[in-house]
C-alpha cells in the first residue's frame, strides 16, 4: 500500500504543478496585456475613401440545419454597409432538413434585391465545416474571405472596421471580440460569457502583443485567400480546423491582427447539452492539434524560445482538464494517506501551488472581468460570486473534457457534432420546442452523477478525519458535478 501511496503522491504533484505552470503562463498573459493598453498601436490601412482601394470581399456563412437563426443571419448581412460592386456572399449550406428550403428562398430574395449571393449546397459532409470553407474557395472572387457562424450578429460597419488592416501585405488574419447576445439568461449562458471573455481579452491581446501565435477563432474574423492557400488550405483532420489553420499560417511567417475593440455579438448555447458538444468538439480539437503541430512548433527554426513556450501551452490548453481531473480524483485518496501515513503528510503541503494558481486566475479574470463591467465594491463582489461558480462548473465539466482530450490524444477520429442554434437572447424566449435538442442521456452524464456522489464522500471524508485543509476544493468539485449532471438529465423537448 505505501507504494500505491507514493504512485498517487506522484501522479496528483504531478498535475498540480501542470497546472501551476499554466497558470503563470496565464498570468504573464495578463502582464501582456496591461503593458498592451498603455501602448498606442499604429497599423497601415486602406483608405476606404479611395474607392480603388475598397478591396473585393467574399463573405461566407457555412450552415448545418440552422432553421431558427439562418433568417437573422441573412438579414444582418444583407445589411453590411460595404459596396455592392465589391462584395461577394457564399451561403455554405450543408443542411440535411427543412432549413435548406427556407435559406434558399431567403438567397432568391437577397439575390433579387441586387446582391451577389450564392446558395452553394453539396450531397455530401466531407471534412464538414472545413470541406464546406475549402470548396467556397475553388470558386471565391474576394481577396479576401469572411467567415460568420449562423449565430453572429456582426454590427452594419464591421467591414470598414476591419478590412483596411490588410492593408500591410503579411498580415493574414484580422480576427474580432465576439459579444454575447444572451449573456443573461441563465448562469449557464453567464459562465460561459465569463471564460470567453477572458479568453478574447486576457488571452488574445496578450499573445498578439507580444507577437506570440494566437488562433482564429472560426467565426467573426477575415484571412487574406492567399495566406489560406500558402498555408495549406483547410484540412479537416481535427475538430478545430480554425486553429490548425492559425498555426500552419503563422509558422509560415504571417501576421494576426486582433481588434479587441472590434466586438462580434453571437448567441451562446442555452441548454446544457449543447455547451457539452461545443465543449467536447472545441476541446478534442486542441488536443487534436496539440498532438498533430506540437513537433513542428518545438523544432521550428523561426520561432522564438518563449513564443514557442506559449505556443505549446496554446495547444495544450484543453489537456489542462485532464490535469484537473486527475487532481480532483486523486484529492480523495490523497486525503486518507495524510492521515493514514503522517510522515507523508508534508507532501500535502503541494496543494499550495493549486491555491497559487487560483490566486492567480482570480486576480486575471478580474482585470477582464472590470474591463467588460467596471470596477468598484458592488462588481467586485459581483464578480467573487461568478468567479466561484465558473471555478465550480468548469471543475464539473472536467471528466466530460477529459474524455474529449483523451480521444484527441490518441487519434481517435469522430464526426464533426454542431452546436444547436436557438434565437434566443430574452428570458421570454423559449427553447423546449428546438427539434435539434437531443434528449439521450449519455453514459458520461451517468459517471458525473457518479462523481457527484464520490465528491460528496469526499466532504463527509473531511468531517471524519476533522481535516478540512481539502473541503473547499471538494465542496466546489461536488457542486459542479452535481450542477452539470443534474442539469443534463433535466433536458426535455
Amino acid at each position: 500500500m505505501l507504494l500505491v501511496s507514493y504512485i498517487i503522491l506522484f501522479l496528483y504533484s504531478f498535475a498540480i504543478l501542470l497546472v501551476f505552470f499554466y497558470g503563470l503562463a496565464q498570468f504573464n498573459l495578463l502582464i501582456n496585456y496591461l503593458r498592451s493598453r498603455k501602448k498606442q498601436g499604429s497599423s497601415e490601412k486602406f483608405n476606404f475613401e479611395n474607392q480603388n482601394e475598397i478591396p473585393l470581399v467574399t463573405i461566407q456563412l457555412p450552415l448545418y440545419n440552422e432553421k431558427y437563426v439562418v433568417e437573422r443571419l441573412l438579414t444582418t448581412i444583407a445589411q453590411l454597409d460595404y459596396p455592392k460592386d465589391k462584395l461577394e456572399i457564399q451561403v455554405l449550406d450543408d443542411s440535411s432538413d427543412d432549413s435548406v428550403l427556407v435559406t434558399k428562398k431567403l438567397v432568391e430574395d437577397l439575390h433579387e434585391s441586387g446582391l451577389d449571393i450564392k446558395h452553394m449546397t453539396r450531397t455530401n459532409r466531407v471534412g464538414f465545416k472545413a470541406g464546406a470553407l475549402k470548396e467556397g474557395l475553388v470558386v471565391a472572387k474576394g481577396e479576401f474571405i469572411v467567415i460568420f457562424d449562423a449565430d453572429f450578429v456582426p454590427q452594419p460597419d464591421w467591414l470598414y472596421q476591419t478590412i483596411p488592416y490588410f492593408k500591410e501585405a503579411s498580415v493574414g488574419v484580422v480576427q474580432t471580440r465576439w459579444g454575447h447576445l444572451n449573456r443573461n439568461y441563465s448562469i449557464l449562458t453567464k459562465i460561459q460569457a465569463f471564460a470567453l471573455d477572458a479568453h478574447f481579452t486576457l488571452e488574445q491581446v496578450g499573445r498578439n502583443s507580444q507577437s506570440h501565435f494566437i488562433n482564429f477563432n472560426g467565426t467573426a474574423g477575415a484571412w487574406r485567400k492567399k495566406c489560406i492557400i500558402d498555408a495549406g488550405n483547410w484540412e479537416s483532420d481535427t475538430l478545430t480546423e480554425d486553429l490548425d489553420l492559425s498555426y500552419r499560417a503563422q509558422m509560415k511567417s504571417w501576421k494576426f491582427k486582433y481588434l479587441e475593440n472590434v466586438e462580434t455579438p453571437a448567441e451562446l448555447p442555452v441548454i446544457i447539452s449543447a455547451a457539452r458538444s461545443q465543449q467536447f468538439r472545441w476541446n478534442k480539437g486542441g488536443a487534436e492539434n496539440f498532438r498533430k503541430m506540437n513537433w513542428r512548433v518545438i523544432t521550428s527554426n523561426t520561432m522564438p524560445l518563449k513564443t514557442k513556450f506559449h505556443a505549446i501551452l496554446h495547444l495544450l490548453n484543453s489537456s489542462m482538464f485532464l490535469a484537473i481531473f486527475t487532481m480532483s480524483v486523486l484529492s480523495i485518496p490523497i486525503l486518507y494517506i495524510k492521515n493514514t501515513y503522517i510522515h507523508l503528510a508534508i507532501f500535502f503541503d503541494i496543494l499550495v501551488f493549486f491555491v497559487i494558481t487560483s490566486v492567480l486566475f482570480f486576480i486575471s479574470y478580474w482585470v477582464t472581468y472590470k474591463k467588460m463591467h467596471g470596477g468598484g465594491f458592488i462588481n467586485f463582489v459581483k464578480y467573487i460570486t461568478l468567479f466561484f461558480t465558473f471555478y465550480s462548473i468548469a471543475m464539473g465539466f472536467s471528466y466530460h473534457n477529459t474524455i474529449a482530450v483523451l480521444e484527441g490524444l490518441v487519434g481517435k477520429k469522430s464526426e464533426f457534432v454542431r452546436t444547436p442554434k436557438f434565437n434566443i437572447e430574452a428570458l421570454k424566449d423559449k427553447w423546449t420546442q428546438n427539434v435539434y435538442i437531443s434528449t439521450k442521456i449519455s453514459k458520461n452524464v451517468i459517471m458525473e452523477g457518479i462523481l457527484t456522489l464520490y465528491f460528496l464522500f469526499g466532504l463527509v471524508s473531511a468531517v471524519h478525519f476533522n481535516d478540512y485543509g481539502l473541503f473547499p476544493f471538494h465542496l466546489m468539485l461536488f457542486s459542479g458535478f452535481a450542477f452539470v449532471f443534474f442539469k443534463s438529465i433535466r433536458v426535455t423537448r
